[in-house]
C-alpha cells in the first residue's frame, strides 16, 4: 500500500478492490437507466393525478445529503428529487467538490446542520455517499442533538483506506497540489497525520441510543471493500449496485427512503406513549 495513507486506516481483515473490480462500475449505465425509467413513469402518473392530491405528505425531519470523494451536490440530485417526491424535505451540503480536509468539511457541515435544525425546529437526518457517509458518521457521534439518524451508502467507515488504488492516486495528487500552495485541498496531514487520526477516531465513536444508523452496501462495489461499509452499531442493508450507481439506482433509493422513516416512526411511538 502507498505511504500516502496512514497504515492504521486499513486495519487487518480489510483489503483494496482489485483492478478488475472497476469493471463492475460499468453497471452505472443500467442503474441510471432504471432511474430515468422510473422518473418517466412517475411523471406520467403525476399528469393523471388531480392537482389537489399530487403533493406527498411532508415527513417531519429534514434530510441533508452529503456527496462522496471528488463529488459535489450535483451527484445526489437524483436522490434528492426522489426523496422530495416522497415527502422528504431535502437540503444540499453546499459542497461543490469533496476534496478538502475531512475535519474542515465536517465543521462546515456542522454549521449547516445547526442552520437547518434551527430553521425547521427539528433534528436532521443525513444521507451520505462514500466519503460523505463517513463524515456523517462523525457528525452523528459529535452532535446527536442535531442528528436524528444517518444513512450511509458505500462508506468504508471501518477502514477508510480500503478503496481502489485509483482513489489513492487521486489523494496523492490533491496532497501535491496542496503542497504547491493550492488552497482548500486535502493535505498530507488529512490522510496520514493527526488530522486523519482525529477524523477516523471520531467516526468510530459510539452513537447515542436515539440516533438511528443504516449502512447500505454492495458486494458488487468496485471502489471500496464492502466489508468496511458495515458498522456493528448500525443496521446493514445489502443492495445490488455499483459504488457510483448507489446514488442513482432507484432500488437503492427505496432502501434509503425506508431507512429515513425509522426515526420518524420511533418519534411517533414516543409521542403516543407520552400522550397516553
Amino acid at each position: 500500500m502507498s505511504n500516502t495513507l496512514a497504515p492504521w486506516l486499513l486495519p487487518d481483515g480489510y483489503g483494496r478492490p482489485a483492478l478488475a473490480a472497476l469493471l463492475r462500475e460499468g453497471s452505472l449505465v443500467t442503474e441510471a437507466g432504471r432511474f430515468a425509467a422510473r422518473r418517466g413513469a412517475s411523471r406520467r402518473a403525476r399528469r393523471r393525478t388531480p392537482v389537489a392530491v399530487r403533493s406527498a405528505a411532508r415527513v417531519a425531519e429534514p434530510v441533508l445529503l452529503i456527496p462522496g470523494f471528488l463529488a459535489g451536490d450535483w451527484t445526489l440530485t437524483a436522490m434528492a428529487a426522489e426523496l422530495r417526491g416522497r415527502g422528504f424535505r431535502t437540503y444540499r451540503s453546499h459542497i461543490h467538490a469533496n476534496v478538502g480536509c475531512t475535519l474542515g468539511s465536517a465543521l462546515g457541515l456542522e454549521a449547516r446542520l445547526e442552520e437547518i435544525a434551527e430553521r425547521r425546529d427539528a433534528r436532521v437526518q443525513i444521507v451520505g455517499h462514500s466519503l460523505g457517509g463517513m463524515i456523517a458518521r462523525g457528525l452523528a457521534a459529535r452532535r446527536p442533538d442535531l442528528v436524528a439518524g444517518i444513512v450511509t451508502m458505500g462508506s468504508p467507515m471501518r477502514a477508510p483506506a480500503a478503496h481502489h488504488a485509483l482513489l489513492t492516486r487521486g489523494v496523492r495528487v490533491l496532497n501535491r497540489l496542496s503542497d504547491a500552495g493550492v488552497p482548500g485541498l486535502m493535505t498530507a496531514d488529512c490522510v496520514a497525520g493527526e488530522c486523519a487520526h482525529l477524523s477516523f477516531t471520531e467516526s468510530q465513536e459510539p452513537l447515542r441510543a436515539d440516533v438511528a444508523m443504516t449502512n447500505v452496501y454492495s458486494r458488487r462495489d468496485g471502489i471500496v471493500d464492502w466489508r468496511a461499509c458495515i458498522d456493528p452499531a448500525g443496521r446493514a442493508v445489502e443492495v445490488r449496485a455499483s459504488h457510483i450507481g448507489m446514488a442513482v439506482d432507484p432500488r437503492v433509493m427505496d432502501v434509503v427512503a425506508e431507512a429515513l422513516l425509522v426515526p420518524e416512526a420511533r418519534l411517533t411511538r414516543q409521542l403516543g406513549r407520552d400522550s397516553a
